[in-house]
């Protein structure tokens, strides 16, 4: 079976925008638009865009069953900056070189993707500002 090896972010599509890290962070936004939680929460908790909840477990009553595979998300807004959750939103290799999680804004290294996938992020520069807009209001009770 052969491998099949993404384009590089310089090919991607036109709405990938660049980003500077700084430190463990991505301080500034991707986008102008400011993000927003409840369309956030939808990316984080749905099973259809970000799919975070197959392995995060947090505050989402409608999961049965929580995951367990990956950190609780319960409080992440008091445990990271907007800028911390966005680099690991953006491409959670840049902080755990061994993490599972998908690169969900980054292209770069990956070398087995899916003929649909492509060239293409798995989340928009919004959605991800969406996410971490909805993140960051998850604090401790």
């Amino acid at each position: 079976m052969a491998a099949v090896v993404a384009l590089p972010a310089a090919a991607a599509a036109p709405s990938t925008m660049a980003f500077e890290v700084v430190g463990d962070a991505i301080p500034v936004a991707l986008t102008a638009e400011p993000g927003d939680p409840v369309r956030g929460r939808a990316v984080v908790a749905g099973r259809q865009v970000g799919t975070c909840v197959l392995c995060h477990a947090g505050p989402f009553p409608e999961e049965r069953v929580p995951a367990t595979i990956a950190p609780d998300l319960h409080g992440v807004g008091d445990r990271l900056s907007a800028g911390q959750i966005r680099l690991r939103l953006v491409d959670s290799r840049l902080v755990n070189a061994e993490t599972v999680m998908p690169a969900y804004y980054s292209l770069d290294g990956l070398v087995r993707v899916g003929a649909a996938w492509r060239g293409r992020t798995v989340l928009t520069a919004q959605q991800i500002e969406d996410a971490v807009a909805f993140l960051s209001t998850l604090k401790e009770e």
